[in-house]
């Protein structure tokens, strides 16, 4: 995952299909606030942790690392611009 390009798709697609489903009436509000909270806690966590393993910056073992609050600001140059 060394390429920004699907590392923004990557974390926008979800975002965007929840909100769809949610306009559509798909998915109701609860179940909304719940995905959101997967995505938040969990997705963006593995995804972000493994972009940074994949650059070794971090050790593998330590992704889990990333749900602290303050870790993507840490890594903020290397998750977002580079």
């Amino acid at each position: 995952m060394k390429n920004i390009i699907n590392y923004y798709i990557l974390i926008l697609t979800p975002l965007g299909l929840l909100i769809w489903l949610l306009r559509t009436d798909s998915i109701n509000t609860w179940m909304f606030i719940g995905l959101i909270f997967f995505y938040s806690l969990i997705y963006r966590t593995y995804i972000d942790g493994k972009k940074l393993a994949d650059k070794n910056i971090i050790p593998k073992k330590d992704i889990w690392k990333m749900i602290i609050p303050g870790k993507r600001i840490e890594y903020f140059k290397e998750l977002y611009l580079k």
